[in-house]
Parts: structure tokens; sequence; C-alpha cells
């Protein structure tokens, strides 16, 4: 779990200069279904790599002794998750990110038959579930061809209940969900969840900015 909490820290500190988690991002088509700025090679993570891979291989060692293993489902979840983000939003593999996101939500589907109250597993489906269900009808169609299925409502309360219920991931889940009710104009709901990530994280101006962002669009009608 320490080495998958590393590997989040790259990342989404890679999100953070990138951008990702923002209304600016989140609202505008062309960069939500298109990825960050910057080519594939100069948005590389190698540290981020090396250390969800590590974390992934441990997980696999615990899983080798107890396939019902709850921690190593959980950091498998988490690892394929956070890769199949990386995929789709940093370096562009658009293909390579949908297989992992097959396998988290595989993943987070044993683990929620083992432990139905790990609430973290409903960040990687809700996450899933929202951006697919973003795409365009004819990319959903080629999709569901493959067996990748998208949902946004059902992704949206699949991250409000790691966002209620979650240990490690809920801050994150709030952030997202946050985001994706702007994009679909609950704009009471996301006011809400950003209250209370600042009231959480009054130290993080991201939160701040961001109610400020959403109060001026509320205002002028935007």
């Amino acid at each position: 779990m320490g080495k998958a909490a590393e590997a989040a820290s790259y990342l989404y500190e890679q999100f953070n200069q990138k951008g990702i988690f923002t209304s600016e991002f989140f609202l505008n088509d062309e960069k939500f279904l298109g990825g960050a700025s910057g080519s594939p090679s100069e948005n590389r993570n190698d540290p981020f790599m090396q250390t969800n891979h590590q974390a992934r291989e441990m997980a696999n060692e615990r899983l080798k002794a107890d396939p019902k293993d709850k921690l190593g489902l959980l950091v498998l979840t988490m690892t394929d998750g956070m890769e199949a983000d990386y995929d789709a939003l940093i370096v562009k593999k658009q293909m390579a990110a949908l297989g992992l996101t097959k396998q988290a939500d595989a993943e987070a589907l044993k683990l929620l038959a083992v432990d139905p109250n790990a609430e973290d597993a409903y960040m990687a489906l809700g996450a899933a579930n929202y951006i697919i269900g973003c795409l365009p009808g004819y990319k959903r169609a080629f999709l569901w061809f493959g067996g990748v299925h998208g949902d946004r409502e059902r992704g949206m309360d699949q991250l409000q209940r790691t966002a209620e219920h979650g240990h490690y991931l809920k801050p994150f889940a709030k952030a997202w969900l946050a985001l994706a009710c702007e994009r679909e104009h609950q704009n009471d709901r996301a006011r809400q969840l950003l209250v209370e990530l600042q009231t959480e994280f009054p130290a993080n101006p991201l939160f701040a900015h961001e109610l400020e962002l959403l109060d001026h669009r509320h205002n002028s009608g935007h």
C-alpha cells in the first residue's frame, strides 16, 4: 500500500502540473477526451511507472499466497486504475488505457465480492464508467463490441460511494465527482463537494480557486 501511495503521489503531482483536476480541463471536451498538453515523450513519468510496477508486483505476490487477499486486490485495482488514467490522460494511449480499465474493473469486482464494504474499489469503476460514458456515441459503440461499457450516471453514483465511504481514495473521488458534477451542470452538488475539500485541505489553493470559478460562472450565467 505504501508503494501504491508513492506511485499516486508521482501521478497526481503530474496531474496537478498539467491542470487535470481543474474545470478548465474537465469542461473542455477536446482536453478531457484528448488528454493533457504535451507529447507522450514529454509527458513520460518514469518514477510513477517504476513505483506503480513495484506496487503491482508486491500485490501479485500476496495474491499468489491467497487469491482473495483484500489488500492485494485493492492495490491491483488502484495500480491498474492509475495506469489507465496515466495512459488515457498523460501519454494518450487510449487502447492501452481501455485494456487496463477492464482489468481494474474486474479486480474491483473481485474485491467487492470478497469485501462488499471496500468502497475504495468504486473509484476505478466510477471513473471508467464516467469517462467512457462521455465519449461520442460512435466511439462508445465501438468499445461496446470490445466488451467495454460506459454509463455516466452510474459512474457518478459509484464515485459518490467512494466520496462518502472510501478510506484511501475519498478525497480523490470527491475532487473527480465535483468536476463531473460541473460537466453535468449540477452546480449546487459540485459546490458542496468543493467546500468540503477546501475545509479539509485549506492549504491547497486549487479548491478555493475552483470555488471562485464556479461562483463566477454561475453568476455570469455560464
